[in-house]
């Protein structure tokens, strides 16, 4: 079980003293938020260029939605891992900068495609590199606030997953507008159509940003906490910023890669010994017999064999960590508390990414509404219901768990998922367009406040050094079961009764086990606390 968190904060010489924060660690903040909101643009991009991608490559909604969910969701969830070791081990500045240049690179390439295999090979590279961002944002941002105002910090950094979200629709569709007005089909520099030239406008300057962010000072590892240690190849926490890594620190990033990168995962079992080798193949096994009848039962194969492939791989390092790595693995796995979190969310992003896919989709057929109508108010309402929600999650996290009471900040989650419902209810049951409208915002601010109290919970219920490995499990859970299921089971419920209505309505059937979940990590820091206050 990962310790329980002091009653009070530990200031930077172990004493109850809160810290002062300092300027810098807002300026970091501010520079880290907008890696964010261009990792969400570069993410979301694809959506909004839909019509042109089909038509120009010649793929259809299926390929399409195997583009956009699971070839990027399941090896952004899959490298989340080792690079969040990796981040828990390496200068976090550096790796976050190399994450930035790799899935902007791979976004530039995204408009050089020709064809479904090759936009399939980029947008894979756009889920790698932005496997980085998480772990490590998280991570330097628990080293430059203290606890108090951790979540609210991670909640404002977080902000730009909407912030993203919705400058796409309008970077995205103005750039190829524009481009597409300017040069008529066939007078095109390098024949490049709009959509081609919006993914290069948007990858292009996240080059120049990587630069930018490789001037960051790297902050001490765990110095708002108690007994800071910079996890860098032991050295001294003061040197954490300078240190150049050795040959251990790559060889283990090479060993965590082969404990969950199929089929490198039997190799390593392999090499832990004929026990190890042998529980890994009733994993793949298991997992095999799950996706071939789950295909057999509800249909499309290609989705049940990506998310058995991930399912696999996570089962894989699941397995490797309990053997290799004991601390780490009690911290995460062996943690109700963090595994309710991570669950507890995942299902609430099962309904938020559900709504996020449809939403749009569902005003325009229900109430016949204009596209661009549409994109404005549902886009926007969306967009700004959802960055204030998280940061205003966050903050009342923080409010909550003052006197170090993570408990109360589990309670926020799901006290904002049960008032969530109410909007979400309207927005199904009502036939009115404008009261539609009025309540997107409320409905994302609720969804996404969740976000802000459920990850400043997380860093805050594991040990410094384990942050970024616990953040990379986390968001796992959004990934794997929120946007890899949520808009597939929306989508398939609509397909299969005729109404998207009822595809929206069928994700409401996750609350109850959302809360159940909630309700575990709830109770099991609840009793932690009440041992360290015995004490």
């Amino acid at each position: 079980m990962a310790p329980a968190m002091p009653p009070a904060e530990a200031g930077t010489a172990g004493t109850t003293k809160s810290p002062r924060i300092e300027g810098y660690s807002w300026y970091a903040l501010g520079l880290l938020v907008l890696v964010y909101v261009l990792n969400f643009i570069d993410r979301q991009l694809l959506t909004i260029l839909a019509p042109d991608v089909k038509r120009d490559l010649h793929i259809n909604d299926t390929q399409f939605g195997f583009l956009y969910g699971t070839a990027f969701g399941v090896f952004y969830a899959l490298f989340g891992i080792p690079l969040g070791k990796l981040a828990d081990r390496w200068v976090r500045v550096r790796l976050l900068a190399l994450g930035l240049a790799l899935w902007s690179a791979m976004t530039v390439l995204s408009g050089l495609s020709r064809n479904f295999g090759q936009l399939g090979a980029a947008r894979i590279g756009v889920g790698i590199g932005e496997a980085t961002a998480g772990p490590t944002g998280y991570s330097l941002i628990s080293d430059y606030f203290p606890p108090r105002k951790r979540a609210t910090a991670i909640a404002i950094y977080s902000a730009g997953i909407y912030l993203g979200g919705g400058l796409s629709l309008t970077l995205g569709t103005g750039i190829a507008k524009g481009w597409n007005a300017a040069f008529p089909p066939g007078s095109a520099p390098l024949g490049l159509a709009g959509w081609q030239a919006a993914f290069l406008a948007i990858g292009l300057p996240g080059l120049l940003l990587a630069l930018w962010v490789r001037t960051l000072r790297e902050p001490v590892r765990g110095r708002h906490d108690a007994g800071p240690t910079d996890g860098v190849n032991g050295a001294a926490p003061s040197d954490a910023a300078r240190v150049v890594p050795g040959v251990d620190l790559w060889l283990g990033f090479v060993a965590d890669l082969g404990d969950i990168v199929p089929p490198f995962t039997l190799v390593a079992a392999m090499r832990r010994g004929q026990a190890a080798l042998r529980a890994n193949l009733a994993v793949a096994a298991l997992v095999a017999l799950a996706a071939f009848g789950l295909a057999r039962l509800i249909g499309d194969p290609l989705q049940w064999t990506a998310l058995g492939i991930g399912a696999y791989a996570v089962a894989s390092w699941r397995l490797a960590v309990k053997e290799r790595d004991p601390p780490v693995y009690a911290a995460i796995w062996g943690s109700r508390s963090m595994l309710g979190v991570t669950v507890g969310y995942g299902l609430i992003a099962f309904i938020a990414y559900a709504n996020a896919a449809f939403g749009p989709l569902y005003a325009i057929e229900r109430f016949h509404a204009d596209v661009s109508e549409v994109a404005l108010l549902v886009g926007g309402s969306g967009a700004l219901g959802g960055a204030t929600g998280v940061i205003a999650g966050g903050a009342m996290a923080d409010f909550a768990g003052r006197g170090g009471s993570n408990a109360r900040r589990v309670a926020v989650i799901a006290i904002a998922l049960l008032l969530a419902l109410v909007p979400a209810a309207i927005l199904l049951l009502t036939g009115s367009k404008v009261v539609f409208y009025a309540t997107v915002f409320p409905s994302w601010f609720l969804f996404s406040a969740a976000l802000g109290a459920s990850s400043g919970t997380i860093v805050n219920i594991v040990p410094a050094n384990a942050r970024g490995t616990a953040t990379a499990t986390f968001l796992i859970g959004a990934t794997m079961i929120g946007l890899a299921l949520g808009p597939y089971t929306a989508g398939k419920v609509s397909t299969v009764t005729g109404s998207l209505r009822n595809g929206l309505a069928a994700t409401l059937l996750v609350v109850p086990p959302a809360l159940i979940a909630l309700a575990i990590a709830w109770r099991d820091l609840r009793r932690r606390e009440t041992v360290v206050t015995a004490c």
